[in-house]
This record gives C-alpha cells, sequence and structure tokens, in this order.
C-alpha cells in the first residue's frame, strides 16, 4: 500500500510557522506526529508527502499507479483508517466538503477525477489551527496511548515510584528509567518512551507523554496534556503544551498552553503568559491573515516555530507568535509577533542571517549525531525568502 500525504495550502498557511519547515502531517499531537498514527494503522504502507515546493527535497512524494492520497491534516482517529482503506480505484472519502482521502493517480487528485465520494462515517478530526495542538491534546495522548500499548506489557516501575490512580495507565518502554517521582493517571495515561528518563522528584499528572531519549529534569512539574517529543530535555513547569522534540526547556520557568517547534531552546528562567489580566479572549498572529486572529480561548501561550531560541530570563507575552529561527533575548516583553530569522528583543530586532544560524546548527546536530545538511539549508533559505514575503 502506497500512501502520500497530502498538504492542503490554505490550511498549511493557517499552521504557519509550525509547517514552514515541515508537512502538516509531520506536526507532533499526542505521542505521536500525524503521519506516525498512519503508519501504526499501516504497518505495511510506504509513507512519503506532497507538500509546498519548498519542502520537496526534504520530504519528497513516491508515486505509484495506485496511490492512497490522504489529508495531512487528517487525524486517524476511530474508524477513519477502515474507511480509508475500503476505498476502490478513483473512490473518494469526505467530510462535510472536505476531502479525506482518494484512491487514484496524481493526476486524477489533482484533475479532481473521482469517480465517486463517499461520505465518512463518525467524527473526523481536522487539524486546522496552531492552537488545536495543545489543545486536541489529551484526547490525541488517550488515542494514541491505546495505539501503542494494546497487547503490550510495561516495564516494571521501581518501588521508589508512586502511583496516584490506575497503574495500569503508565506505560514506560523498555530502556526507560523512573525514580522517586509521583505519577498521577486520574487525568489520563502516561507514556514514557524507549531510553527516556523521569529523574528524581518529578510531579507528573496525564495525560502525558515523554518521547524517546528525553529527560525530565530533576523537580519537574508537568501538568497534562503535554507532550514533550524525542530527544528533549525538559525542567521547571510545563502546562497543557506540546513540544515537537530536539528541542530543551532544561531549567526552570513555565512554559503553558504552547507549542514549540524542532531544534528550539528556551533559556534558563524563561517564562510565558497564557492568561490575560482581564481575563478575555487571546489573539495570535495569523499568517495566512496577515493579522491577530480570536483564538475563542482565554488560555493561550507561545507558538514557536523550528530553529528559534530564548536567552535567559525572557519574558513572553500570553499569545506570541515566534517564528522559525528567531533568537530573542534582553530585558522586557517583546511583540507577540517575532518574524522568522528576527534577532533581538523588547528594544528591536535585526536579521538573523542564515550563515550564522547554519553555523549553530551543525553544531546542535552534531551533539544529537545527526548531519546538517545541503537540503537542510536550501530548506531553511527558502523559507528566508518567504518570510520576507509574509512576515
Amino acid at each position: 500500500m502506497n500512501i502520500v500525504l497530502f498538504d492542503e495550502e490554505n490550511v498549511w498557511r493557517n499552521l504557519l510557522p509550525l509547517t514552514f519547515t515541515r508537512p502538516i502531517s509531520k506536526i507532533r499531537i499526542g505521542i505521536l506526529s500525524i503521519d506516525e498514527k498512519w503508519k501504526h494503522n499501516f504497518k505495511k504502507a510506504d509513507i512519503s508527502y506532497l507538500s509546498l515546493p519548498h519542502l520537496c527535497d526534504l520530504y519528497p512524494a513516491k508515486l505509484t499507479e495506485t496511490n492512497y492520497f490522504i489529508n495531512g491534516s487528517v487525524i486517524p482517529n476511530g474508524s477513519i483508517p477502515k474507511q480509508v482503506k475500503s476505498l476502490k480505484q478513483n473512490e473518494g472519502l469526505a467530510y462535510k466538503g472536505t476531502l479525506i482521502a482518494f484512491n487514484g493517480s496524481e493526476a486524477s487528485l489533482r484533475a479532481f477525477n473521482i469517480s465517486k465520494t463517499i461520505e465518512a462515517t463518525g467524527e473526523v478530526m481536522f487539524l486546522k489551527n496552531v492552537y488545536d495542538i495543545f489543545k486536541s491534546n489529551g484526547e490525541c495522548i488517550k488515542a494514541d496511548f491505546d495505539l501503542i500499548t494494546k497487547g503490550r506489557r510495561s516495564k516494571t516501575l521501581t518501588k521508589t515510584v508512586t502511583v496516584i490512580g490506575n497503574r495500569k495507565l503508565v506505560f514506560v518502554e523498555q530502556g526507560a528509567s523512573v525514580n522517586a517521582s509521583v505519577l498521577n493517571t486520574t487525568g489520563g495515561p502516561i507514556y514514557i518512551g524507549k531510553d527516556a528518563e523521569v529523574m528524581e522528584g518529578c510531579t507528573v499528572r496525564g495525560p502525558f507523554a515523554l518521547g524517546e531519549h528525553s529527560a525530565l529534569k530533576m523537580s519537574a512539574k508537568i501538568y497534562g496534556p503535554t507532550t514533550i517529543g524525542p530527544h528533549s530535555k525538559v525542567g521547571g513547569e510545563v502546562n497543557n503544551s506540546v513540544i515537537f522534540g530536539y528541542s530543551n526547556k532544561a531549567h526552570d520557568g513555565f512554559l503553558g498552553n504552547s507549542v514549540v517547534g524542532e531544534w528550539c531552546n528556551l533559556g534558563a528562567d524563561t517564562n510565558n503568559s497564557n492568561l490575560k489580566n482581564n481575563y478575555g479572549n487571546v489573539k495570535l498572529y495569523n499568517y495566512l491573515q496577515h493579522k491577530p486572529v480570536d483564538t475563542g480561548m482565554q488560555f493561550c501561550g507561545l507558538i514557536m516555530g523550528d530553529y528559534s531560541k530564548t536567552g535567559i530570563n525572557t519574558m513572553l507575552n500570553t499569545g506570541t507568535v515566534v517564528g522559525v529561527a528567531a533568537n530573542i533575548f534582553g530585558a522586557g516583553f517583546p511583540p507577540t509577533h517575532i518574524p522568522s530569522f528576527s534577532w533581538g528583543g523588547a528594544e528591536g530586532f535585526d536579521t538573523y542571517q542564515s550563515e550564522k544560524l547554519f553555523e549553530t546548527s551543525e553544531k546542535v546536530f552534531e551533539r544529537r549525531g545527526l548531519k546538517f545538511g545541503d537540503k537542510e539549508k536550501k530548506m531553511l533559505n527558502a523559507v528566508f525568502d518567504l518570510s520576507v514575503k509574509r512576515n
């Protein structure tokens, strides 16, 4: 089975800055990213991506005569995977006018040459807004927990760990360690990935997911629903947030109702506000509409694109959107929209040149045993050019 996860351009733009550097289906929500969820549902399938041109080198489409094209913003929960699998040649699956999947050729998809469109049954979850990631994270953690752990046995917890609630809702992968910590599953399950570490004194309330090779630093306080992706280090206080992976918030400071991309670093005592003083709805800068848009929510913190960083003691206002490869430091509150490749803070910004970013990224990748190569550079140069037009 050949699956191609495609992006609708307006949805992709609505999910900026997180999608500047990835297809929609590479977004992590719950324990897994969207493409990983599809892979778990179709274990023998080959999965590739049909996204915007500047992402094609890193995420190429692999096309055959027969392909299952699946909308990359669809979360494959419930019976949706079975409905997709049942599609015959040139049949499409839709939900309230939005195409979920199509079985056929790329030419037929682009020409919308669909012989029959079937209306999906049951509720369908689409990822439409950046804040949906933390808003729906608890539901997705629970679904992913059931998907990943079904029929499997958790590593046994040591006697130093206190579990409040149902112990069966704690799953620890092999190679992971949890010591002298408190895990509370009354609100949802807790998943600890392969070779991850929960250090002494941590208090965790589910739903919670810790990715492989990640660490909770000593005495971290985690309120669910929260996801920390792979190869990340997190300390301090975190509430209802998603860190995609390969990012660090290793020191004290508060992160709440937020989404942080990959290759980010939050300096010591970085704090974000997630509630306005007047308890009003939070507005977030929207790249599709080029203006702040009302989220309809009281609690909304930080949205940070890949490769961005904050210095020590950085303060971030409610509803702050940080683009790709921004470097924020200094006293005072910076603006609530910080464009990509910005270098500075409340007193003003300069442009963070690509060459400096590449030098730093090469070192950061090396620390994870990875290589920052020409494809990454080409993609980020394209994001730099896109940002000049869209910030």
